[in-house]
């Protein structure tokens, strides 16, 4: 009995043996590995990733992507430095890393929305229906310059005056601080806070930058990727970006199915908002014609046109920064 029980125990060890040789690890280990660092907390602007990745459009381009959390000093940074290949950021951001003395070693590869659905959201109560009514009244800002600039244009075009908005630092959830009443109005992206105030049925006013000019309509969220990754491996890029373009296809024309991938993966996300969020996205992360990712030059180039003359970079960049040659 002994020596039976120990020939099945040495039969079952030889049997995982063969089979570890032949599956999981030594399959993965095949699979090239690629590092995407977010911008910001799990939300649907990063559903086509991980749409990507759980059916498997990744693996059938023979990788394997992992997600990381956004660092301290960027994405753009990160990315730059090598610690990723690809991550999320921001056409306005760019503009500042590239007109560094030493610019940074980025390209935007993929615009995420094809509109920019960032503007001010406010209390209904707080008559806040157009730009110049934000005269004297109080604004969370992150103090950066594009996003004062752009304030600054926006309430001059619509006939206020600028110099009589209070702005004071962004200290928390965008919906907490205009409903506590600590600011009046706070930058938000449709796709987000907009979405979660209807949720919450929150009565609001919401006034988009892209409505009052076509050069704010610039392109943010975006993909970018390390230029020495591009260079150095073209077929590698190729791949991630038909998978991550598949990704985003899916969540196109089944936003209902993409927000259960999505919560699936975070579980801990609001789940009104990110079914709400993803239909509404479903309909603008695509261009009119369709296409997933692509930047109109002429969009890119004027928004940094206004950049220098906003005096916000320090040298004109035109057209530079982005491509849609791996689309």
């Amino acid at each position: 009995m002994k020596i039976k029980k120990i020939f099945i125990v040495l039969l079952i060890l030889l049997v995982a043996f063969a089979l570890n040789a032949c599956g999981g690890d030594d399959v993965s280990s095949d699979l090239e590995r690629i590092s995407f660092v977010l911008d910001w907390t799990p939300n649907t602007n990063h559903t086509g990733v991980y749409v990507a990745i759980a059916n498997g459009y990744y693996a059938d381009a023979g990788l394997v992507v992992e997600i990381l959390d956004p660092p301290e000093t960027g994405a753009a940074a990160f990315v730059a430095s090598g610690r990723a290949e690809f991550g999320v950021d921001f056409q306005e951001w760019l503009a500042m890393v590239l007109t560094l003395d030493e610019p940074m070693p980025v390209t935007a590869v993929a615009s995420i929305i094809s509109h920019n659905n960032s503007g001010v959201i406010s209390l209904k109560e707080k008559g806040i229906d157009d730009f110049s009514k934000l005269e004297g009244k109080t604004y969370a800002s992150w103090e950066l310059p594009v996003e004062l600039a752009i304030l600054r244009q926006t309430m001059t075009d619509a006939g206020g005056n600028f110099d009589t908005l209070r702005v004071v630092p962004y200290a928390a959830d965008a919906l907490q601080m205009i409903q506590s009443g600590l600011v009046d109005a706070v930058w938000v992206f449709e796709s987000w806070d907009v979405v979660a105030a209807g949720v919450e049925e929150i009565e609001y006013n919401f006034i988009r930058f892209a409505d009052t000019s076509p050069v704010l309509d610039f392109y943010t969220p975006i993909i970018i990727a390390n230029d020495d990754f591009l260079a150095s491996n073209p077929e590698t890029t190729r791949k991630f970006m038909q998978a991550t373009a598949a990704g985003y296809q899916y969540a196109i024309d089944n936003p209902e199915s993409a927000a259960r991938i999505l919560l699936d993966a975070v579980p801990e996300l609001p789940t009104g908002v990110i079914y709400a969020s993803q239909e509404l996205l479903a309909g603008t992360y695509a261009a009119a014609d369709g296409r997933w990712g692509f930047f109109d030059e002429a969009r890119w180039g004027a928004f940094y046109d206004w950049m220098y003359e906003q005096e916000i970079i320090p040298a004109p960049l035109g057209n530079q920064g982005f491509t849609n040659n791996l689309l």
